[in-house]
C-alpha cells in the first residue's frame, strides 16, 4: 500500500493512473495536507505580535480548479486551469478548511509575508486604503491569518467581580462619536448642548481621520465613525468626509434626524452605514412638545424610507418622568416600523436640565415592564446597565451593558465635538483633550481619560462593575460625583 504522505509522487510515476483521471495528482497533494493537518498539525499561537499567516496553512499549486468540491461531492468534475488551494486548519474551531484561493486571498498572503504596508499597497494599486485593509481583515476572520488582540484594555486595577473571561475587559472595536456640527433644524427640550461651536474645515477634519485610522491600527481595533450633531447632514462638507471615512475602512453610522431622500441616497451610493438613528420622546403628543410640531409623524415616515432603502433603523428615547408610561406603548406602534427600540436615561445637563428625572424609586419596577414587553417584541433592546442588576438578582445572563462593556466612557468610545474638544461622553462635560493639539493616543491614554474609565471607586466591589457601573452623565444631573459617588438609581 502506498504511504498518502507519498501518493502525489508515485501518481506522478504511474502515468498510467492519469490517463483517465489527470486531476488525480493535485487530488493526492491536497488530501495529503488535510491528512498532516489532522494528524501532526502546527501549534496555532493564542496570540501574536503582528498579523501573521496562520501556520497551519499550506499553499498548494494545482493544474485543475474545482478539486476542493471533489472532495465533498464525487460528482463534481474539475476543469482543467492553473490555480492555489488553501488548506489550514481554522484556529477557533480546530475545523479542516479546504478552498480555492481568490486573489484578495493570494494578495492578503503576500502583503503579510512580503511585509508591506497597508498604505504602501492602496498607493501601488491606487485603491483607498479602506479596500487593502477589509481584504487583510477578511482573511483574518477567515483564519488564513491571524491577527494581534486589541490593546485597549482596562487597567490591571479595574474590577472583575464575577467575571474572568479577559476579553470582558478588552474592545475589538473602538467608536468615535462625532458631533461635526452643532447645526440642528430642531430644538428640543432636553439637549445637551446649543452652544455655538466653531466647526473644523475639511482638511483639519481629514487630518483627524488620518490620526484615528493610526490610533486604531496600533491597537489592533476595528473603527466606526458615529456621525451626529446637532444633524450631522447639515454640516457643509458631511459627503466629503463620510466619503473619507469610508475610504479608510471604517465601519460609518449616522445619530440625526429626518432628512430628503437624495440625502439618504448619496450617503448610500458613498457606503451604507451600519445603522440610522433617530429619537422619539413619547406618542406624538408629547414627543412634539418635546422635539416640535409634526416631529413625530415626520419620523415614522422616515422610518418608511429607512426600511425602503435596507438601512437599519434604530430609535432612541429620552426617558423622563413624563413619558415612562407612553414607552411601551410606543414601542407596539414601533414593533413592525424599526428595527431597534431602545431608551437613555435623562441626564439633567444643558437644557435638560428643566425636565424632570424617574424617580429612581420607581426605576426597578419600570426596567422589569420593559424586560416583560421586550421579550415578545423583537424592536426592543435593553441597553440601560441597570438591567445588569435586575438580570443578576434573577440568575440571568447579562447584556452588555450601556456599550458593550459597563459605560464604556473613554474606554471603547469617546466623543469629537465640532471645535476639536474631546469628550469621554458627550451627555456631561467630560473634556480630556483637544484633537487640534493632541492625538487620539495622547488623549487616550492621559491620566484624566484613565480616570474616566475607572468610573466611580463607589462601584469598585460590585461584583457586576464590568457589565455596569451605572451612568456618570446621569449623576452629574444629580449633582453627584461621578467619580467617588454611586448612580442614584443604583438599587444594588
Amino acid at each position: 500500500m502506498v504511504d498518502v504522505l507519498r501518493l502525489p509522487e508515485y501518481l506522478e510515476q504511474h502515468p498510467e493512473f492519469q490517463a483517465q483521471y489527470p486531476y488525480l495528482v493535485d487530488l493526492a497533494k491536497i488530501e495529503r495536507s488535510c491528512y498532516r493537518l489532522k494528524t501532526d498539525p502546527p501549534p496555532i499561537p493564542e496570540n501574536v505580535a503582528q498579523r501573521s499567516v496562520n501556520p497551519a496553512l499550506e499553499c498548494i499549486g494545482v493544474d485543475w480548479s474545482g478539486l476542493p468540491d471533489m472532495l465533498t461531492d464525487t460528482r463534481r468534475k474539475p476543469e482543467r486551469r492553473q490555480g492555489h488551494v488553501l488548506v489550514y486548519r481554522k484556529p477557533d474551531t480546530n475545523e479542516i478548511i479546504v478552498i480555492e484561493a481568490s486573489g484578495h486571498d493570494l494578495l492578503a498572503l503576500k502583503l503579510i509575508t512580503d511585509s508591506i504596508d497597508s498604505r504602501q499597497a492602496a498607493d501601488e494599486g491606487g485603491v483607498p486604503v479602506g479596500v487593502v485593509d477589509d481584504i487583510l481583515y477578511s482573511a483574518v476572520y477567515r483564519g488564513l491569518l491571524l491577527a494581534p488582540k486589541s490593546k485597549l484594555m482596562r487597567g490591571p486595577d479595574f474590577p472583575r467581580g464575577v467575571f474572568t473571561d479577559d476579553d470582558r475587559f478588552r474592545t475589538p472595536t473602538f467608536t468615535l462619536q462625532w458631533h461635526i456640527t452643532q447645526v440642528c433644524d430642531l430644538h428640543c427640550r432636553h439637549c445637551y448642548d446649543r452652544s455655538d461651536r466653531k466647526t473644523l474645515e475639511l482638511g483639519e477634519a481629514i487630518r483627524v481621520l488620518d490620526d484615528l485610522y493610526d490610533f486604531c491600527a496600533d491597537n489592533n481595533v476595528f473603527t466606526q465613525v458615529t456621525f451626529t450633531g446637532g444633524n450631522p447632514l447639515l454640516y457643509p462638507h458631511f459627503n466629503e468626509l463620510y466619503r473619507e471615512a469610508a475610504d479608510r475602512g471604517f465601519l460609518t453610522a449616522v445619530l440625526g434626524n429626518p432628512m430628503p431622500r437624495h440625502r439618504i441616497e448619496e450617503m448610500l451610493s458613498i457606503q451604507k452605514p451600519e445603522f440610522y438613528q433617530v429619537s422619539l420622546e413619547g406618542l406624538a403628543e408629547h414627543n412634539d412638545y418635546i422635539r416640535g410640531k409634526g416631529h413625530f409623524e415626520r419620523i415614522f415616515r422616515f422610518l418608511d424610507l429607512l426600511a425602503e432603502l435596507d438601512i437599519y433603523s434604530m430609535v432612541m428615547l429620552t426617558l423622563t418622568r413624563d413619558n415612562m408610561g407612553e414607552v411601551l406603548e410606543l414601542a407596539e406602534l414601533l414593533r413592525e416600523r424599526v428595527d431597534l427600540f431602545t431608551f437613555n436615561r435623562l441626564a439633567m445637563v444643558g437644557e435638560g436640565a428643566d425636565l424632570a428625572s424617574v424617580r429612581p424609586e420607581e426605576y426597578p419596577a419600570f426596567l422589569e415592564r420593559y424586560m416583560e414587553a421586550a421579550a415578545t417584541n423583537p424592536c426592543m433592546r435593553l441597553k440601560d446597565n441597570f438591567f445588569n442588576l435586575v438580570r443578576h438578582k434573577k440568575a440571568m445572563p447579562y447584556i452588555g451593558g450601556c456599550a458593550g462593556y459597563g459605560c464604556g466612557a473613554a474606554f471603547n468610545f469617546v466623543s469629537l465635538l465640532p471645535d476639536g474638544e474631546v469628550h469621554a461622553c458627550r451627555k456631561l462635560p467630560s473634556p480630556i483633550g483637544n484633537i487640534s493639539r493632541q492625538t487620539f493616543s495622547e488623549i487616550y491614554h492621559s491620566e484624566i481619560a484613565r480616570h474616566y474609565r475607572a468610573g466611580s471607586s463607589a462601584c469598585k466591589d460590585c461584583e457586576i462593575r464590568p457589565v455596569c457601573g451605572g451612568c456618570p452623565a446621569v449623576s452629574y444631573g444629580f449633582g453627584k460625583d461621578i467619580f467617588t459617588e454611586l448612580d442614584p438609581y443604583c438599587f444594588r
